[in-house]
């Protein structure tokens, strides 16, 4: 079974790529020509030029596990670590530009990557690919938030046991964490000064440093969040967004995140009872997870299996709760959430293993976002007091551990300001095309009809049977560059679409549908990027 499992999934990624490689590949004839003045063109084969007042030079991006590198222009970019204090604390942004592999327009694209506590650069060998298309004649930009990356991170401790720590939901042992990580990043930094808010203060600086330009924002997850307030505040500084796997402004994070699991494991399941092949080799994968996770509440395990890593055997304990963390982080790819019924249904029979072996791809995961300050300054500063719990929580998988940890954490981290209009929805007539993956655990496409409706100018196209993140599949990066150059989303022919699908739920058989696997864009290669982009918040 688990040599055609493994055949499975590799046949999968590769109908994926090649789906993706059939939509990126056509040309758009419709496109409009190069809206270029010329002031921010970058000369060929130069090593350093000069937009605005700041001044590139060549640089290469190193690439996290990685020996390769990624060609780009840095530039220093300084800012107040209080922008209402000019005078104190200065703090660098780690900032590079990624030249457009055309003659360039005089609108530059923004990555804002997720989490909170993604940083930008780090997360770009992640997402270049669905970004191809739209750039051969824009710049990227790319600004590590302030908090992440090389901008002054608010890096917490490493945990003794950092797999352990990463699905860990002791109260006590939060709380000791967090206020571990406090001493250490207020020895460089003021916590207050790292939320959304103050993040917009420095994107809208950057862009009149650099001259003035127009920003497309492409915002995943966390992101979108920025891209709104963004828009809020500089509004005739965004030329386009493209919001993918977004957030209302007025959603309280950490709300809904035991609904929305519940809701995306209720749908991909259905695909397996309703497939004659899964249902038999798995029969109810809802069912069989209630049992495994009703058996772990009663009498938690101490899991022993081979590291998938080192091949050595560990031991891991496992309960109710961290049963419920991985489930959530299988179901943010269509590929991982394939296998949940098989690795449940094992489960219950004895076999641990096809659970277990993805612990260690979560748990760091899991433990570079929960050890990110930044993350715990931006829920504190703009989520922690509104935060109620559900009482029909209490009967989902996910419970309330995560909101519980998030008020734990917040009793103890100091708090930034948020402005009195801060949840207020996103308004006016700027072009927004929102992506939205049908089966999303994290930011279902509820969220996404909810933004569109107070926005003129905004489309929301839903991903079939795809999970978190979605840009980088089948033939969305092709339709966001046609956005960005015709800036009418209601105008696309985004029929192309509707061709993805769930991936094949995995079984003893190797045969894939193919129409189910079209819209498999980037296959398993993508899913660790797309877990880090929300992992531990929404």
């Amino acid at each position: 079974m688990k040599k055609n499992l493994r055949i499975a999934v590799a046949v999968l990624v590769a109908i994926g790529v090649v789906a993706y490689g059939r939509f990126r590949d056509k040309p758009d004839a419709a496109a409009r020509p190069p809206a270029s003045s010329g002031r921010f063109a970058v000369p060929s084969g130069t090593a350093d030029f000069t937009l605005g007042s700041l001044a590139f030079t060549a640089c290469e991006l190193p690439q996290k596990r990685s020996a390769a590198t990624t060609a780009a222009f840095c530039a220093p970019f300084e800012v107040p670590e209080n922008w209402d204090a000019p005078d104190g604390r200065k703090i660098r942004l780690n900032l590079a530009l990624l030249k457009s592999t055309q003659a360039a327009d005089d609108d530059f694209i923004v990555f804002l990557a997720g989490g909170p506590g993604q940083a930008a650069i780090e997360a770009w060998p992640l997402t270049a690919a669905a970004f191809e298309p739209a750039r051969k004649r824009r710049h990227v930009l790319l600004l590590d938030q302030r908090g992440t990356g090389g901008s002054n991170a608010l890096t917490c401790p490493a945990e003794d046991d950092a797999d352990a720590a990463a699905f860990s939901f002791d109260l006590d042992r939060v709380r000791a964490a967090t206020q571990r990580c406090l001493t250490a990043v207020s020895a460089h930094a003021d916590p207050r000064y790292y939320t959304t808010t103050v993040a917009v203060r420095d994107l809208e600086a950057l862009r009149q440093a650099l001259g003035g330009p127009t920003f497309n924002l492409v915002g995943g997850s966390y992101g979108t969040r920025v891209a709104q307030q963004y828009l809020k505040r500089h509004p005739d500084g965004v030329r386009s967004i493209v919001l993918d796997s977004p957030v209302p402004n007025e959603l309280v994070l950490g709300a809904e995140f035991a609904r929305n699991l519940e809701d995306a494991l209720k749908a991909q399941f259905a695909l397996c009872t309703a497939d004659a092949a899964c249902a038999k080799a798995y029969g109810d994968p809802y069912a069989n997870l209630q049992q495994l996770r009703d058996a772990l509440q009663a009498e938690p395990r101490t899991v022993r299996y081979p590291d998938p890593v080192t091949f050595e055997t560990v031991e891991r304990p496992l309960t109710a709760i961290s049963l419920a963390g991985l489930v959530r982080m299988f179901a943010y790819a269509p590929e991982s959430a394939a296998l949940i019924p098989r690795s449940i249904r094992a489960a219950l029979d004895g076999d641990y293993t096809p659970l277990m072996g993805q612990l260690k791809v979560l748990s760091d995961s899991m433990a570079e976002l929960a050890g990110s300050g930044m993350s715990t300054s931006v829920i504190c500063a703009e989520d922690a007091d509104r935060l109620v719990p559900d009482p029909a929580d209490a009967g989902r998988l996910l419970g309330t551990a995560m909101s519980d940890v998030i008020k734990a954490q917040c009793a103890v981290w100091p708090k930034g300001e948020r402005p009195a209009d801060f949840n207020e929805p996103a308004t006016g007539d700027t072009p927004v095309l929102v992506l939205a993956g049908e089966l999303d655990p994290v930011t279902p496409p509820r969220y996404g009809e909810q933004i569109v409706r107070t926005l003129t100018r905004a489309r929301l196209l839903v991903a079939k049977g795809q999970g978190h993140s979605v840009m980088g599949r089948g033939c969305l990066p092709k339709l966001v560059s046609q956005f960005m150059d015709r800036l009418d989303p209601a105008g696309l022919d985004a029929t192309c679409a509707d061709a993805m699908g769930p991936c094949p739920t995995s079984s003893t058989s190797t045969e894939l549908p193919h129409d189910r696997a079209e819209g498999s864009a980037q296959g398993l290669r993508r899913g660790e990027g797309r877990r880090r982009r929300l992992v531990h918040r929404p």
